[in-house]
Parts: C-alpha cells; sequence; structure tokens
C-alpha cells in the first residue's frame, strides 16, 4: 500500500523525470506525481519517452488528461505496463489550453462522464486509480463570478459531494482536492493558485461525508507545522511549490513522520547524487540545464542561496558545462 501521508503535486512544466529524480533524495516515501500527460499523446505520440522514469522514483504515479473512457483506458494500462503505482484522473487543473481540450477542472461539471472514465480506468489496471479535483468551479463570465469565487454554499458542497460519490461507486481509490474553487477562463493558472480563497474547512467536511474514502488535501501547505496539524484530520497533504522552491521541506516531513533514526540527507551527499545522475544522462544526450533548472531550491534559506543559483544557472549555459560543474558551484559558505 502506498503511503500518502506526504505527496508532490503533478506541476506542467516542472515535475518532469529530472525533477522527481532530484526530489527523491529527500525522502524516499513521499508519493510523486508525472506533470500532467495526455492520454492521446501517450496513444498516438512518444510513449516510450513519455513514460520514461528511473527505478529510483517510486513510490510515483501518472496523472493523465483526457475526458474519453476508452482512450483514459488504454493509456492507463501504457501507465501500469510501465511500471507506474497509480494512476491519476487530472480533475483539476484550471488552464484554457485544458479546458478547449476538455479536461481538467471543467470536467467537474460533467460528473457523469468523469465517473464512466474513471470506471474505465479502474477496470483496465490493478494499480490504484484516484481523482485529484478542486471543491468547485465557476466561470469567469458569469453573472456574479467574483462572489461565485469568494462564496461556498451549501449548493456547492452537494455538487462536490455529488461529484466525489460518483467517481467513489465508479472505482477512485483515493480524492485528492486542491482547497481552491477553479475559475475557468479569465483568470491565468497562476492567479488560479492565489485568488480563489482556500477553504480546508471544505475539505475536513468532505472528509466526514466520507470517512472510508482516502482523502488528500492539496493547496497552500508550506511548512512542517501547518502539514502535521493537516494530518490530524485527512489521509494526506499534497505540496506543490513549496516542495519545488524548498525541496529541503520534504526532508523535514520525513525526519518528523518516518520511523526513529530516520537521516537527513545532506547537502553534500544531494550534490554527489546528482553529480553521478548528471554524468549518466549526459552520456545519453541529455542537455545539462534540462536538470540543474530543477535544483535551484537545494540552498534555499541558507547562507549562499543567491549565490548557488546565480553560478548553476550561468554555468549551466556555458559551452562545455558538465557534471562536475555541481561540485563547483557550491557556495563558499556551505564549504567553510
Amino acid at each position: 500500500m502506498l503511503d500518502r501521508r506526504i505527496s508532490v503535486a503533478p506541476m506542467m512544466d516542472w515535475t518532469d523525470r529530472h525533477c522527481r529524480f532530484f526530489l527523491r533524495g529527500f525522502s524516499p516515501d513521499v508519493l510523486l506525481y508525472t506533470e500532467m500527460i495526455t492520454a492521446a499523446a501517450i496513444l498516438r505520440g512518444e510513449r516510450a519517452r513519455l513514460l520514461r522514469f528511473d527505478p529510483e522514483e517510486h513510490p510515483l504515479a501518472l496523472q493523465l488528461g483526457g475526458s474519453e473512457p476508452r482512450g483514459l483506458a488504454a493509456a492507463a494500462r501504457a501507465g501500469e505496463e510501465a511500471g507506474y503505482d497509480e494512476i491519476n484522473l487530472n480533475c483539476g487543473c484550471p488552464s484554457d489550453r485544458v479546458a478547449s481540450g476538455a479536461f481538467g477542472a471543467c470536467l467537474m461539471r460533467e460528473p457523469g462522464r468523469v465517473a464512466d472514465c474513471v470506471a474505465e480506468m479502474s477496470a483496465a489496471v490493478r494499480v490504484p486509480v484516484t481523482v485529484k479535483m478542486r471543491i468547485g468551479v465557476v466561470s469567469a463570465g458569469a453573472r456574479d463570478a467574483r462572489g461565485a469565487v469568494a462564496d461556498y454554499t451549501e449548493g456547492d458542497f452537494e455538487s462536490l459531494c455529488g461529484f466525489v460519490a460518483g467517481v467513489r461507486a465508479a472505482g477512485c481509490q483515493v480524492a485528492i482536492v486542491h482547497a481552491r474553487k477553479a475559475v475557468l477562463g479569465g483568470l491565468s493558472p497562476k492567479d488560479n493558485r492565489e485568488v480563489p480563497p482556500l477553504r480546508y474547512e471544505v475539505v475536513r467536511r468532505l472528509k466526514q461525508a466520507f470517512s472510508a474514502l482516502p482523502i488528500v488535501v492539496n493547496g497552500g501547505l508550506r511548512d512542517a507545522e501547518t502539514v502535521h496539524a493537516a494530518l490530524a484530520w485527512c489521509d494526506g497533504v499534497m505540496l506543490g511549490r513549496e516542495a519545488y522552491h524548498r525541496p529541503f521541506v520534504l526532508a523535514e516531513l520525513h525526519r518528523t513522520l518516518a520511523t526513529a533514526g530516520s537521516a537527513t540527507p545532506t547537502r553534500a551527499a544531494l550534490i554527489e547524487r546528482m553529480t553521478r545522475y548528471c554524468e549518466r544522462e549526459l552520456a545519453a544526450g541529455e542537455r545539462l540545464g534540462a536538470i540543474t533548472r530543477h535544483m535551484l531550491g537545494l540552498y534555499a534559506g541558507e547562507p549562499g542561496a543567491r549565490e548557488f543559483r546565480r553560478a548553476l544557472s550561468e554555468g549551466a549555459r556555458a559551452a562545455g558545462a558538465g557534471a562536475e560543474l555541481l561540485r563547483q558551484v557550491i557556495p563558499t559558505a556551505a564549504r567553510a
């Protein structure tokens, strides 16, 4: 059974395989998610490249985008065959390009379709099928859209419960809930993470209504204290940009949640691990910058953090830069 207490959210253009390998170094238990991959891309594109990952990334979930049950089932089967530990359906992304493809948060308005998708996916694989969602959706052009974003009514909660009940009955094993409404159209993805207010109480109430269904809360959780507080009432916490920009939060959480004696990795050890990884990937034709761009938060909050980010960013762009760059850019303060 997967340990779902701590996970890292699927983040477009961020949680690629290099990012996930880097984050794995901070905790052996945190559940990692791919960035969203559309079912169509897997079925019609370069499946092996899209689904590629390093065995060290386990435990690892594949997030799919789509709205056609048979296509999603086939993509889920491909993910299971590739070795993923979970298949997740994206019903939470509010970006315009996702909505235009009839998947993401807009699917929360089609609970019957989502239930059909989950049923087909669950029948196609043996690994868990899960759904990531928002607590509701609002159209930016709707009458009184601003008020609808700010308020949360009983009708909103009833709609959320209906959606969750449908996907649970169809085979969804875990509901991952971003504790904000999604605004469809009119807001950028960044604004959709910040403008709609966080409503953890809605997710907590949802857990009370579906006590037997594991529920993971997502959105705005940034430190060990707030994570532990949330774990008192939910089954797991999903971290997003905080884990990317300050990845040591994963090591902090691992230390407090794992069995006694669990060691926290040193930054020097993480540099050595990533140096070996870069050597291997560069030999296979990968660009150094494609890997190091995910490592800029390694020294976040530490003396020399700015020096590290600048040296790593500039160094990775230099002609002929190799894996040894990682050792060379360790901040002076960290060498003392």
